[in-house]
């Protein structure tokens, strides 16, 4: 159950505020050459990401931003074509809240009432179109990470109460239990045996906007562990995140057909299965072609996939497209070919059936 909101001030960074001591021995002035360069410098690197403050006024914004949840945001980004970027479930909901539109000068993005599941990176840049062709322009973009700060929720909410990370050894994985607190403190533990896993800055690293980092995963690290995070009161407790070591080799995937008869009699209803096995978070799509293709053979596709355990700590990600064929005929007869691809590439099988 969600509550209201409650309002708060930021709080206040060390240092703000504070009145400076007066010194009065004075700085001999840069040469205006010097001057003149670190402002062309700095226009050169000048982001083309504003915040809309009250009564007009416009701020440049930092790497970073808090505000309190329950506030709402107006960012504006430079130009006539600009694309946004901001946390993923915002477009999965399909959220009223958030509004953007494109007008002469500038894309404008509105959140109204934050809460803290907004967290995350806002960002936007320039297309560069050709025709039909568009690209990213690398030199007009902006960024920023916003908390927004909810005493009673530490951690960003998420849709469920169990997640999965892949453990692969040859890239870094992330327990993603970010806060919306930049100041809380964070630990990681393991929920068996019960302990705390020591953040050593090396090996595992805690990003306050990723979550922590294992650097170099192994074996050792599977198991269910989650995160704790403590901020002016009663320490809150994340997720549980179930971590799955995996060793596939990366490249294209390894696929197997099978026919349930090589030989079918008139009449038969004829399974060709193809098989993946692969890493657990790279989808496989299927495509296949038969002898009855071209005529519009009826047939049906079904594609699944699931995990499964291979009784060394490793998991597997199984995937198979299976096509049924009813009725059997002689225009049937044929190769039936399998393609599968994933992000490293594809390959194709193939199996051979003929009328009895």
């Amino acid at each position: 159950v969600i509550g209201q909101p409650t309002k708060s001030k930021r709080p206040k960074e060390p240092g703000e505020n504070k009145i400076k001591p007066v010194n009065k021995k004075v700085k001999p002035k840069m040469p205006k050459t010097k001057e003149r360069e670190s402002a062309d410098s700095s226009l050169k690197s000048q982001s083309i990401l504003t915040q809309v403050m009250d009564k007009g006024r416009f701020q440049k914004l930092a790497a970073t931003l808090s505000l309190s949840a329950g506030q709402s945001i107006e960012l504006r980004c430079k130009g006539s074509n600009v694309t946004w970027n901001y946390p993923s479930y915002l477009d999965t909901f399909k959220d009223s809240r958030l509004s953007i539109k494109q007008l002469d000068k500038y894309g404008q993005l509105i959140l109204a009432n934050a809460t803290a599941a907004d967290t995350g990176e806002y960002s936007c840049w320039l297309q560069l179109c050709h025709g039909n062709k568009c690209r990213k322009d690398e030199t007009r973009m902006g960024s920023t990470y916003i908390f927004f700060s909810d005493k009673e929720e530490l951690f960003v909410p998420t849709p469920s109460y169990f997640e999965i990370v892949y453990l692969n050894p040859d890239k870094p994985a992330v327990i993603p239990c970010r806060v919306t607190t930049p100041s809380a403190k964070v630990t990681l533990h393991r929920e068996f045996p019960a302990e705390e896993i020591e953040a050593d800055g090396t090996d595992i690293i805690y990003d306050v906007k990723k979550g922590f980092v294992y650097q170099h995963p192994t074996s050792d690290h599977k198991g269910i562990v989650y995160c704790k995070a403590e901020s002016q009161g009663a320490p809150q407790i994340s997720i549980k995140y179930h971590l799955l070591y995996v060793e596939v080799p990366q490249g294209p995937p390894s696929v197997t057909i099978a026919v349930s008869s090589r030989k079918a009699e008139a009449s038969d209803s004829l399974h060709v299965i193809c098989t993946v096995l692969g890493e657990p978070d790279v989808d496989v799509n299927f495509r296949w072609r038969y002898p009855g293709q071209e005529s519009e053979r009826p047939v049906i596709i079904q594609n699944f996939w699931r995990l499964i355990n291979r009784g060394t700590g490793q998991t597997t990600r199984i995937s198979k497209s299976v096509l049924l064929l009813e009725d059997f005929e002689a225009r049937d007869a044929g190769n039936y070919i399998c393609v599968a691809q994933n992000l490293h590439g594809e390959t194709t099988v193939a199996t051979v059936v003929e009328l009895n």
